[in-house]
């Protein structure tokens, strides 16, 4: 099985759970996949679902704030129903504990606060569920700092390269710092997940470079390696003991790194399916170079594609990864995300009207 019974390749599925605050005609609204999919109240069939499709390893989340309604109250009645069907329908979860949204009580991901409760809430985690292996404590990172502290579009809705070193840097630590704690108490992994910007070409203009730089930069973080000196601009306003916590803390060991790749990842214009995976494979290698850490595809789907070609995606991909695999790079899976259809996902949550985003391998209809 390989890393801590992990398997040497996972085929995984997840389901949608994202939950960020965001504006609707003005106003602050609360996202809930998970309502929207319907998915809670057929958890049980959904899941057997994807197990009648062969998986055994199933990305899962639970939105934060349905667990801690009040600081420092648990309401496990969720997670307890959740690991039971997955135990029931032989799936083996990687469990996803902030996925793009806080309790109505913090703040905000530029507020420390979040991270001192966020690790009380994952201590608790341990404590109730010994068994449980495989943790994504901070699901993407990286999007949750540009959404919510770059593009002003979620959450703090603040919008200024500081800012996002800080949300960055702060969701890095609650990663970290978890990681720290999983790894004193059982023989658990951290399984990554984290969205990528892939140039097409190796040749990119000024502003793409910027751009790639900063998204470089929670790789840096997690995983010990100096800033790109085109981001330490950003970054000189974190404060010294954050940066210096953050790089007592930066760990390979049991980790699986994420990679998040959807067609739409990929920078340039009238590509192929063929080209993406090029300008994939031609990313991966020289990640794999600079870090030495195993990877999954924590996330894919046709997203940017029309939804009769989720086959074609699918099976270039993976037959792309198999390529990588017999050239010596450590890939370890490949996560279709998600089981069902989503919501307003064409426009990053930015405009919450209720629109299908086609790219479940279930239709909203199951």
């Amino acid at each position: 099985m390989g890393i801590s019974g992990f398997p040497d390749f996972a085929w995984a599925v997840g389901e949608e759970s994202s939950d960020p605050i965001v504006l609707r005609a003005g106003t602050p609204h609360r996202v809930d996949e998970l309502a929207q999919s319907g998915h809670l109240g057929r958890q049980d069939a959904d899941l057997a679902d994807v197990a009648g499709l062969g998986v055994r390893v199933l990305r899962y989340g639970m939105p934060w704030r349905l667990v801690e309604p009040a600081p420092g109250s648990y309401d496990w009645s969720l997670w307890d129903r959740a690991l039971d069907a997955c135990a029931r329908h032989g799936l083996e979860p990687v469990v996803d504990l902030c996925h793009f949204g806080l309790p109505d009580h913090l703040p905000g991901f530029c507020d420390p606060s979040w991270v001192e409760s966020f690790l009380r809430y994952f201590e608790a985690y341990l404590a109730r569920y010994p068994d449980v292996r495989w943790f994504t404590p901070v699901n993407e990172p990286l999007t949750t700092a540009l959404l919510s502290a770059r593009y002003g579009a979620w959450n703090d809705r603040r919008a200024s390269d500081a800012d996002f070193a800080l949300a960055l840097s702060l969701c890095t630590l609650a990663n970290l710092e978890a990681h720290a704690r999983l790894v004193a108490d059982r023989s658990g992994w951290s399984v990554g997940a984290e969205a990528l910007g892939v140039p097409s070409s190796p040749e990119v203009d000024e502003a793409t470079a910027l751009r790639l730089a900063l998204e470089r930069a929670t790789w840096d973080l997690h995983l010990g390696r100096p800033l790109h000196q085109l981001a330490e601009a950003a970054f000189s306003a974190v404060p010294d003991d954050l940066r210096s916590r953050i790089e007592v803390l930066a760990a390979t060991d049991h980790v699986i790194a994420g990679h998040d790749l959807y067609p739409v990842s990929v920078i340039g214009r009238d590509l192929t399916i063929a080209d993406q995976l090029d300008a994939y494979e031609r990313w991966a290698t020289d990640w794999h170079a600079r870090y030495g850490t195993p990877f999954w595809v924590a996330e894919t789907s046709n997203l940017g594609l029309a939804v009769e070609q989720q086959t074609v995606w699918l099976d270039a991909f993976a037959s792309r990864l198999r390529t990588m695999r017999a050239n010596g790079l450590p890939v370890r899976g490949l996560c279709w995300y998600s089981r069902g259809d989503q919501f307003d996902w064409q426009t990053a949550l930015i405009e919450p009207t209720g629109a299908i985003t086609e790219v479940g391998l279930f239709t909203q209809a199951r």
